[in-house]
């Protein structure tokens, strides 16, 4: 609502809380500006017609008939601020739809508008809530003046402006007449709306505003927390988490179970040091499990595996000439269950168009892990075999100080691409150990002299955010990853429950653990093209048929969002960013 100010002039303003105006009637607080006086910004006495018409010549002129200024009865007359000596029974009137209090008749104040049929006038200065448009019919003869007289006697009664020196009759309005008029305004000739829409139509608009009431409150019972956890008041945070949670269903939708991880998250970073949370397990089969879920079943992970793939795809043609045999090299890092492979290889075959081409993939890979990758060989190379090209697949064990083009076995002139899908995230930074492994990796990296290197990474300020900070960008974030894997997979899908089992272990590691314990430390892609700019890479622009060959890709109806942003391809989950693919060299 505009300021009193507005409505009365520079200079001049009325103080709501001082006792002569606390129990103003809201539309003395709307006067509409004609009582003032353009020369002196000051609020005009009772005049005549004739000086009002004098003063405001100019408008006056905009008016076809002047004359219809006292056959339409307007009320050009200033009104002085009172407390109602009397008060009226509003009860009858308490909803908002029975009495909007900016409807009623001082809209005939203002004159009417030239060019404008009866009903528009009625619709454009009469009812200004749009909601109630074209509900009153026009009224002539005896009919329109007892109406008009109605609203006369109606708005003095509001102002209490029936002084006995300004001459004008006043008679009581009654209880029964105030509802005749105002429901006579309210129910001539209103359109007759379906019930069984009208009811669905409320209650789907309620559900959807109540959910995200509850999604908001709960983020903000959440921030509390974390803020008293971050100042030492635990008894306080102990308190807010034990409100929170009694409302809480752990099988309810999606917010309500990420809720419920956060607050588990919460009270374990209180707890830690008689219960420390578990590190090891984020190192087990069981989560490298559910994270592969996790990157087939959402759909902003699945689509960033694309868009590396592409930057790959693009790098290995690169210079190539028609009778030229195709040979490339991929080390990967993170190499999962090799899906990303699997379709990589697809890609490469359409492109191949028939020529002969051979593909060599290494994983670089810890100890104990010989088993699985021996099983992801076999699959790739029977997929290879099918789509006639020629593949190898090879398994190195090496440390950062070791890491060559030797050691990996890749030819000294042997075009080369690096892909870093969900690594570095996981690796310790400056912020947790003097030895940096996170830029030595991409140091020792960038000495391979690669092709491209493929960078894939969530997009989360998780890493040296203060606490609470960091708690508030998990709860957008994972948020939003809930969300959609719940848009994909029914509640009850054994495979989502894992998943999200997975989603609250990084949670929990998150919030819970400092130092080298916290395994995650994602960070934005600003931060990204810094680390990696300091290491040596230079930034190749996806362009943006990549974007849109992945739109298409995606088809109509996915909530995803795809962009380009400074240099890499953004995926977003009705409208947060998840992930953010890019390519290097």
């Amino acid at each position: 609502m505009s300021s009193p100010s507005d409505f009365f002039g520079a200079g001049r303003s009325i103080n709501t809380n001082h006792p002569s105006t606390t129990n103003l009637h809201p539309l003395y607080l709307t006067q509409p500006s004609i009582f003032l006086d353009p020369s002196r910004q000051t609020l005009i006495g009772k005049r005549t017609l004739a000086e009002f018409q004098t003063q405001n010549l100019n408008n006056i002129n905009t008016i076809n008939n002047p004359s219809n200024l006292n056959n339409n009865n307007y009320l050009l007359r200033s009104v002085r601020p009172r407390n109602f000596q009397h008060p009226m029974d509003f009860s009858e009137f308490s909803t908002p739809s029975a009495f909007p209090p900016h409807r009623y008749p001082m809209s005939q104040l203002h004159p009417p508008r030239p060019n404008l049929t009866p009903p528009q006038q009625i619709t454009n200065s009469f009812l200004l809530n749009p909601n109630f448009q074209n509900r009153v019919t026009l009224t002539t003869g005896p009919e329109k003046k007892s109406m008009n007289h109605r609203l006369q006697e109606l708005e003095k009664q509001l102002l209490e402006d029936n002084d006995d020196d300004n001459g004008d009759a006043v008679s009581v309005i009654t209880d029964s007449e105030w509802s005749e008029t105002i429901q006579n305004l309210i129910t001539q000739k209103q359109p007759v709306s379906s019930p069984v829409s009208s009811t669905t139509s409320s209650n789907s608009s309620s559900s959807s505003v109540a959910s995200i009431a509850s999604t908001t409150c709960s983020k903000q019972s959440l921030m509390e927390a974390s803020t008293a956890i971050y100042e030492g008041k635990f008894d306080t945070a102990a308190e807010i988490l034990t409100r929170l949670s009694q409302g809480l269903n752990p099988n309810g939708n999606s917010d309500q179970r990420f809720t419920n991880c956060m607050v588990s998250a919460l009270r374990s970073r209180m707890n830690q040091v008689e219960y420390p949370p578990p590190v090891l397990e984020l190192f087990s089969d069981e989560h490298a499990e559910s994270t592969q879920l996790l990157f087939e079943h959402s759909l902003c992970f699945k689509v960033a595996f694309m868009a590396a793939n592409l930057a790959i795809l693009d790098a290995a043609f690169e210079g190539v000439t028609e009778n030229d045999i195709v040979k490339f090299c991929v080390v990967d890092f993170n190499i999962g269950h090799g899906k990303q492979y699997a379709s990589l290889l697809h890609e490469f075959s359409s492109k191949l168009k028939g020529k002969p081409a051979t593909i060599k993939i290494i994983a670089v890979a810890d100890n104990g892990v010989e088993e699985r990758l021996k099983t992801l060989d076999d699959m790739l190379s029977r997929h290879a075999e099918r789509l006639g090209i020629g593949f190898e697949f090879k398994v190195v064990n090496r440390k950062l100080a070791e890491l060559t083009r030797e050691s990996l076995g890749c030819d000294p002139d042997e075009p080369l691409a690096v892909n870093f899908a969900f690594k570095l995230y996981r690796l310790p930074d400056e912020s947790v150990s003097t030895e940096n492994p996170r830029d030595e990796l991409l140091r020792r990296v960038k000495a391979l002299a690669p092709r491209v290197v493929t960078l894939v990474e969530q997009e989360m300020n998780a890493n040296t955010a203060l606490f609470a900070a960091r708690v508030g960008e998990m709860c957008s974030y994972y948020g939003a990853v809930f969300d959609s894997v719940e848009s994909t997979m029914a509640r009850d899908n054994a495979e989502r429950v894992r998943i999200e089992e997975g989603l609250s272990r990084r949670v929990g590691n998150s919030v819970a653990c400092e130092g080298r314990d916290r395994v995650e430390r994602c960070e934005v892609f600003g931060k990204w093209r810094a680390r990696m700019s300091m290491a040596g890479f230079a930034l190749k622009p996806v362009s943006q048929k990549v974007a849109e060959s992945i739109k298409t890709r995606l088809g109509p109806g996915k909530r995803v969002t795809v962009k380009e942003e400074n240099g890499g391809v953004c995926f977003g989950w009705m409208g947060r960013t998840l992930t953010v693919a890019s390519a290097w060299r």
